[in-house]
């Protein structure tokens, strides 16, 4: 279908169900098999007993042979204990090493030249897998996040990508590309990670930005370029939505009663997550919900990015009453708004009118929903929407500033979440994911370099310079603080206190690290008076 122009003749629904349908059918290639598959009782007895500390670990370990070779000799030896157990995996495996993120100069490199040094320590390249493990092999370099996290993730990689862009890595923003192109093509989307047991799942979708980063034609060009990568992902997000009815839902996509399609996050397995089997399993035991749809939403917010937050909880407070998938959220719409442009601006460039003009339309049918249907008067913000109740979810997070970065905001909505988040989520050390404290690490009191460059970005776009270059100057400030007292660069940080980890979540703080380093990076080259700043200037009111 790429390059060629449908019939005239077929309808605007029954046009964007071909090329829906198109695209999928051009991307099925048979998925390869989570290890909680592969390995049965075998893997189920190994996570239940928490032979290691890190659930991640048995599911990244390489196996020795065929997993029906070692499941016969796990049924046939039936080790009784968790020593005995851990002795047949040490037998059977090979487990993952843990390699050093970052090396520890002696003396303290200036924090660009640091971040610079790092790319080289995060870059792998792999581009076979050891046979029966759950790692996807890709076909050019990339840079991991560090720490637990050994292979590529999707939304990470924009934001490590920027990184790269302002430290004159264009090779690896191109092979990074590259990867991704790949994944799209060989399984119809871009995984959350490259690990089989991530397949069932994506990430907030950000590749139409990542072409962005390329070359010297512009994004038109490239978005021409990576038309039918463009077009499949979209077609991953919709699937399901060209025949849904008010009310209904399928998958990823939502129609609302006034026939508007908005998306929401998603997982097509409803088990336990496999680097976090046994503790999905306890919560479900302890939940009293159905465990396969608690675990479906605990998938769909891994899905988010933000796991886990108070954003996807029905309380605001508990994990065990996490709905994500009855919630439409202010960043996805706001992306797959982005994506339709994209592909919108792929066609023009290709002279392809009527796909131009159906993505348009879809487009402003887009952020014409998010503006009935996320947008709150009241609060003066963008909140995220519970289709299941019609009601939006009265709570207040970064995610508000998404439509501004992706220009799907009016000129005064923007004042008024700029207003919004001058008031409820600017701290001394950036943006504040919510401000509620949960002890989940998408909550208070932890900032994310992802959420800052959404921030920073967005408030520009809209002439809001001054809160913009407060946020940059105040993340900055935070970063060098703390590389000067550890000579690392971390995950997450608690933007209240300064002299504080960030903290909450399932694993420990982790280093490295990839985004951290990417927006650090790039605010550095954005913001070079900040660099050296040893105060930012108090924020003022947002434009009036």
């Amino acid at each position: 279908m790429h390059g060629s122009r449908p019939p005239r003749a077929i309808a605007p629904r029954a046009l964007i169900a071909l090329l829906l349908l198109t695209a999928v059918a051009q991307a099925r290639t048979p998925a390869p098999q989570p290890p909680q598959v592969l390995f049965e009782d075998l893997f189920t007895a190994v996570q239940s007993a928490r032979i290691y500390p890190d659930q991640k670990t048995f599911a990244d370990a390489v196996p020795d042979s065929a997993p029906a070779d070692i499941l016969a000799a796990y049924r046939a030896a039936r080790p009784g204990s968790p020593t005995a157990l851990a002795r047949f995996v040490a037998t059977h495996f090979t487990l993952p090493v843990q390699l050093p993120a970052e090396p520890a100069p002696a003396a303290r490199a200036a924090l660009a030249a640091h971040i610079d040094e790092l790319w080289q320590v995060l870059t792998r390249r792999t581009s076979t897998a050891p046979r029966w493990s759950s790692l996807l092999p890709l076909p050019a370099p990339y840079v991991v996040p560090g720490g637990r996290f050994r292979e590529i993730y999707y939304w990470d990689s924009y934001f490590t990508m920027l990184g790269l862009a302002a430290s004159g890595r264009p090779d690896l923003v191109s092979d990074m590309v590259r990867d991704f192109a790949y994944l799209i093509d060989e399984y119809g989307h871009v995984p959350n990670g490259t690990r089989t047991y991530y397949l069932s799942r994506s990430q907030p979708p950000f590749f139409f930005e990542m072409l962005t980063l390329l070359g010297d034609e512009g994004a038109p060009a490239e978005f021409a370029h990576y038309l039918p990568q463009l077009r499949r992902e979209y077609a991953f997000w919709m699937e399901g939505a060209e025949t849904l009815h008010p009310g209904e839902a399928r998958r990823r996509a939502v129609a609302l009663p006034d026939g508007a399609i908005l998306n929401r996050y998603w997982d097509d397995r409803d088990t336990p997550r496999d680097e976090a089997y046994a503790q999905d399993r306890e919560l479900a035991q302890a939940s009293g919900r159905s465990p396969a749809q608690l675990y479906r939403d605990i998938r769909a917010a891994a899905e988010s990015g933000w796991d886990f937050s108070s954003r996807w909880f029905a309380d605001g407070r508990q994990l065990r009453t996490i709905d994500t998938t009855e919630i439409l959220p202010i960043d996805l719409n706001s992306l797959l708004f982005g994506l339709e442009n994209a592909i919108r601006a792929g066609c023009e460039q290709r002279a392809e009118r009527d796909c131009a003009g159906q993505f348009a339309r879809r487009a402003a049918a887009r952020r014409a929903a998010i503006d009935r249907y996320l947008w709150d008067e009241s609060a003066g913000a963008y909140l995220d929407y519970r289709w299941t109740r019609s009601a939006r979810v009265p709570r207040l997070s970064a995610a508000t500033l998404y439509p501004l970065f992706l220009g799907a905001s009016s000129g005064e909505q923007a004042r008024r979440v700029a207003r919004a988040v001058s008031r409820d989520l600017l701290k001394p050390g950036g943006v504040i994911a919510t401000p509620i404290e949960t002890g989940e690490q998408w909550d208070a009191p932890n900032g994310w370099a992802p959420l800052e460059w959404i921030a920073v970005l967005g408030l520009e776009h809209y002439g809001e310079r001054q809160l913009a270059a407060t946020i940059a100057c105040r993340w900055l400030l935070l970063v060098r603080h703390a590389y000067a007292r550890s000579g690392k660069l971390v995950e997450k940080y608690d933007v209240i206190d300064r002299e504080l980890a960030g903290r909450g979540g399932e694993y420990p703080l982790q280093d490295g690290f990839g985004w951290t380093n990417g927006v650090t990076r790039a605010l550095i080259a954005r913001y070079p008076a900040a660099v050296a700043a040893t105060a930012c200037p108090a924020a003022q009111d947002p434009t009036p």
